[in-house]
């Protein structure tokens, strides 16, 4: 008798305002100009968000080429490197490295070692009257200065984007670094939208009034509102990369 396999677990959960995505469930998708690769769609407007998260995964042929249209586009290499080609430019993008491309701007990413991965965030662009759309920005992670987080030193935040000094961007995308036994100072509760990745570590999620367990490699949509606060466990500090909304007017009018 062949063995029974159980494929019905999974610590993937998606509610009404917060999903944890695991990634042993996802299905690759496919996307106009980007080929020989994998798409994990991880968050989008089908579940109610109102910006879209990917996980792509590069072998030596792949290639993304396109042109940013109403969305902009926030490339993140989780693993291994590539080469983006921009504005007549070259540039090797390594474990680390980060891309913000503004509306209208083109790009091909290729020349990949096999099995690098990018974690990527689009969000419609919201012009501000009076702001200039912001320029492309490449860099890696290390240029960026750790600051304290609420005054204690066991939280460490990093700014990719100049989102707090540039009324021009209305998305912000931090590096939140949590030291062993660390955790939020209280039950955040507020209107900004938040996608996020596990970069390392692991511990304990709430969102609304329920309570999840996280590791390196999940991902988390958090609606408006939704109520939500972290814990980092174990001996190794935990981190994750996020989006957030930022710098625009409450009101749609």
């Amino acid at each position: 008798m062949n063995p029974i396999t159980l494929t019905s677990l999974s610590r993937t959960v998606v509610e009404r305002d917060h999903a944890v995505i695991t990634g042993d469930g996802f299905v690759n998708s496919t996307v106009p100009g980007w080929t020989n690769c994998e798409v994990n769609v991880i968050i989008n407007e089908a579940m109610g968000a109102k910006f879209c998260q990917l996980l792509v995964t590069l072998e030596s042929t792949s290639r993304l080429e396109g042109r940013t249209k109403a969305s902009q586009i926030f490339f993140y290499i989780l693993e291994g490197n590539c080469t983006l080609k921009a504005d007549g430019q070259e540039h090797l993008l390594e474990k680390g490295a980060y891309v913000y491309l503004p509306i209208g701007e083109d790009y091909i990413f290729d020349s990949a070692k096999g099995g690098t991965q990018i974690l990527t965030f689009h969000k419609v662009y919201e012009p501000l009257e009076g702001h200039n759309v912001p320029n492309r920005i490449i860099k890696h992670q290390s240029d960026i200065e750790q600051t304290i987080y609420c005054d204690d030193p066991n939280l460490l935040m990093q700014n990719l984007l100049p989102d707090q000094t540039e009324l021009a961007f209305d998305m912000a995308i931090n590096i939140f670094t949590y030291m062993p036994g660390a955790n939020l100072p209280f039950v955040e509760t507020h209107i900004m939208e938040h996608g996020l990745m596990y970069l390392a570590g692991q511990g304990i999620y709430r969102l609304a009034d329920k309570w999840y367990p996280i590791k390196k490699g999940d991902s988390i949509w958090m609606a408006p509102y939704c109520p939500q606060w972290f814990g980092a466990l174990g001996t190794e500090p935990a981190a994750y990369i996020y989006y957030k909304n930022v710098n625009r007017f409450p009101t749609v009018e």
